[in-house]
């Protein structure tokens, strides 16, 4: 079967007490299930931005001055992405969306810092 491929499985995370995204020296692996204490796991989605950036899990990308996030739809079993605006609508990520979008940062680098919102 010289046609099949195995994909790429990487990973970046957010580290939770620092609020910083990084990428990963190791990954435990707990009963089949990788896991990395204080960290939420985001997984490459195999494709590449209209630059060769990598995009991950929770990535906001933007076309012009629109601006959308990538996730995964458990439901449908695949990646997806909705405009930030109206996140009820979305649609398959595929590599032609891809390649006319560029990755802007991570959606939990928009959050805000927690002492910022009593400000």
């Amino acid at each position: 079967m010289s046609e099949f491929k195995p994909r790429k499985i990487k990973f970046k995370a957010w580290d939770s007490e620092h609020r910083l995204l990084m990428r990963l020296n190791s990954i435990e692996c707990s009963k089949g299930e990788l896991v990395k204490k204080d960290h939420i796991l985001l997984q490459f989605t195999g494709l590449l931005d209209k630059d060769g950036e990598e995009i991950y899990d929770q990535d906001i990308l933007t076309i012009s001055m629109e601006r959308y996030i990538v996730f995964w739809n458990e439901n449908q079993n695949g990646w997806y992405y909705s405009a930030l605006k109206s996140k009820h609508s979305f649609s398959p990520f595929l590599e032609k969306q891809a390649t006319i979008m560029k990755r802007f940062c991570n959606n939990f680098e928009l959050a805000e810092r927690p002492e910022e919102k009593k400000r």
